[in-house]
């Protein structure tokens, strides 16, 4: 074990914390702290950024009319989105994908202005300036279950449409609207999964070693055993 390793009750923390995140849906009314809004928000922006550009940006929504604008934003999404689904359409309807109303706190994630200024690790890779936004919700999101507080991330809406709402500057982009607040319970599975669309599928399937499809060795040693069977 290398001697920078947590210890063993640090180390079952933060794997607990992956392992019971959950995108949550259903919310009970209750503020948040400012104590601990601030420590998430804070572990939000302790993520890995390419070049240290940092290009995350969240908008706290604190109005109850842009909260609801909000909410009939996406809600107008979920209806074209059920319609480009076509025979799935019906299932997808009757899914609850949002807690926009429910939640105690809403915030916007969004991508900074200005980002073609920042060429560090985005010469060939523009689209790294998302996955850091991704990595600063992620961050948050965990934070936010080691809280006991659930999030939702909401993807459902047309991104112009948010940031002129918003007022985001041009070049300035919506990512996710986070709905976050208390909870009665975390899902024991993925909404979705319990829900029936889809199942998480087992890891091996997404390893690949040397080369795309290459299975790697443990996973070749395992077949040829099976195959002496």
């Amino acid at each position: 074990m290398s001697v920078h390793a947590f210890s063993p009750a640090e180390r079952d923390a933060v794997y607990r914390a992956i392992r019971e995140r959950r995108d949550m849906r259903h919310f009970r009314p209750g503020p948040i702290s400012s104590e601990v809004r601030q420590r998430l928000l804070a572990a939000a922006h302790q993520a890995p950024s390419v070049g240290l550009m940092q290009p995350w940006r969240f908008i706290r929504i604190t109005e109850t009319d842009l909260r609801r604008r909000l909410h009939a934003l996406v809600d107008a999404e979920r209806v074209r989105t059920a319609e480009a689904l076509g025979e799935r359409g019906d299932a997808f309807m009757r899914l609850k994908v949002e807690g926009i109303l429910d939640c105690g706190e809403l915030w916007v994630a969004a991508l900074m202005d200005r980002r073609e200024e920042h060429v560090f690790g985005r010469r060939t890779l523009p689209e790294m300036d998302l996955a850091s936004v991704a990595c600063a919700i992620q961050n948050l999101w965990l934070a936010a279950r080691a809280e006991g507080l659930g999030l939702g991330w909401v993807s459902l809406f047309d991104p112009q449409a948010v940031a002129q709402l918003l007022g985001i500057p041009p070049g300035g982009q919506p990512v996710a609207i986070l709905c976050l607040g208390q909870v009665d319970a975390f899902y024991d599975a993925p909404m979705l999964e319990r829900e029936g669309w889809d199942r998480r599928r087992p890891l091996h399937e997404f390893l690949f070693e040397n080369a795309w499809g290459g299975a790697p060795s443990a996973v070749r040693k395992e077949n040829h055993h099976d195959s002496e069977r």
